[in-house]
């Protein structure tokens, strides 16, 4: 079901070549990117008229508007589950608990006497998010993209999902439910590389935003990739992934369990487990087969993402030899199943986020830790971190000097701009001292 790559016995290369012995699925955005070319600009000619004929082509409903009514976010909302209801508010209360903790203040530097810099920080104008469709209903995603937004102090948020036929061309309800949990009231019917479009370029029902963020399939990530520069993104996100770093001492039950529970995803959803245990790898091995025949989605998700190339049981010859592989990998969700596993997760450099020990699986991260699920995929977490306030905030530098103080400096100007031979920019500062230079 799930197939070994043996790393013991050798010196494990470094970078680039440890990178490439590692399972990961094929994701080629750019071929994607040709094919929703012609789609985001049709967007831009057509606006509303070309969403409202790709929602019939591509999800196979009849709109006679995006925009959804405000009637049907309240209906949504009434007719939602208590249960899902009580669930859905608990994750929103524990992410607004993690992401109000992440506001940055305005500070300021006394560089010399009468001379400071002050950063600001400022919320992005207008943010466009957008929740997913597709082969399940993501509402977890609309509290991690609204609530990080909110806390950062955006004032105006849109989201995109798409139009659902089982719904009457509405998305799912769960998502509008949360949407009015929330307080998100301009919600669209719109899916794939025009809800980008949609967001990027505005049409007559929604005007455009400055930033996209949100998780989607590999239409939605060639979109973000062909506005990038137009509008800020979060990342261009691929398939999910879980890595879990795991000696003797873990329970062959729970590696198995939390491994299936990322594949559900979705057939190239990567499932890896690192050990220097042959024996718990074994014992991964066996308890696979009836964890999966005990659950759902096993034939078209499960089953093909355990088995596929991005999935793997990777065994080295210790656990200082496992921590090298999962940098290199660069999970988006790291789970450390070890023995002083927070000790273990400290050491960790590159991934989107640490799970530590038995009590903390993905699946608590997904809804309710607190944490933000959407994260780096695909190796992203060498560089890259996953959405919070941050990503929402622009930082402003406040230059403000007195005139002893750049008259104290003025000379070093000069000296700097002369040498690379742009002699105006410190005739800028000469200006304001009849052209001398002042003296020290």
């Amino acid at each position: 079901m799930i197939s070994r790559i043996d790393l013991r016995g050798n010196t494990l290369p470094e970078g680039g070549a440890l990178r490439d012995l590692l399972p990961r699925a094929e994701f080629d955005v750019e071929a994607a990117l040709e094919k929703v070319r012609p789609i985001c600009e049709d967007v831009h000619h057509r606006g509303t008229a070309a969403l409202i004929e790709y929602a019939e082509k591509f999800d196979g409903v009849k709109l006679d508007r995006v925009r959804v009514p405000a009637e049907a976010l309240k209906e949504a909302l009434a007719e939602l589950d208590p249960q899902v209801r009580a669930a859905l508010e608990e994750s929103i209360r524990r992410a607004r608990i993690v992401h109000r903790e992440q506001r940055r203040d305005a500070h300021t530097t006394q560089v010399v006497p009468g001379g400071t810099v002050t950063e600001k920080w400022v919320p992005v104008e207008r943010v466009g998010l957008y929740a997913p469709g597709g082969r399940s209903v993501y509402p977890s995603s609309v509290i991690m993209n609204a609530v990080p937004a909110q806390e950062a102090g955006v004032t105006s948020i849109a989201l995109a999902s798409p139009p659902q036929a089982d719904f009457g061309g509405l998305p799912h309800p769960t998502i509008l439910a949360a949407c009015a949990l929330l307080g998100v009231d301009e919600v669209y019917a719109a899916g794939g590389a025009q809800a980008v479009a949609m967001f990027a370029y505005g049409t007559e029902e929604c005007a455009p935003a400055n930033m996209v963020t949100g998780p989607g399939n590999i239409w939605v990530a060639a979109a973000k990739r062909y506005f990038t520069g137009r509008i800020g993104i979060d990342t261009e996100a691929g398939p999910t992934e879980i890595a879990v770093l795991a000696d003797d001492t873990a329970d062959p039950v729970h590696v198995a369990a939390d491994l299936i529970s990322q594949a559900e995803h979705d057939p190239l959803a990567a499932a890896v487990l690192v050990t220097d245990s042959l024996a718990l790898a074994e014992a991964v091995e066996k308890e696979l087969e009836p964890q999966v025949a005990a659950t759902k989605h096993i034939e078209d998700r499960i089953r093909p993402a355990l088995a596929g190339r991005q999935s793997a049981i990777v065994l080295v010859d210790s656990l200082e030899a496992g921590l090298k592989v999962v940098d290199a990998y660069g999970a988006e969700h790291l789970e450390i199943q070890t023995a002083d596993a927070a000790a273990v997760a400290d050491r960790v450099r590159n991934a989107g986020a640490i799970f530590v020990g038995p009590w903390a699986p993905v699946s608590l991260g997904d809804y309710c830790a607190g944490s933000n699920h959407v994260l780096p995929t695909g190796g992203c977490a060498c560089h890259s971190s996953g959405l919070s306030v941050q990503s929402f905030l622009r930082g402003i530098h406040i230059v403000d000097y007195t005139r002893d103080a750049l008259a104290e400096v003025t000379h070093h100007v000069v000296t700097l701009a002369e040498a690379e031979d742009l002699p105006a920019h410190g005739a800028a500062l000469k200006a304001r001292f009849g052209w001398k230079v002042p003296q020290k």
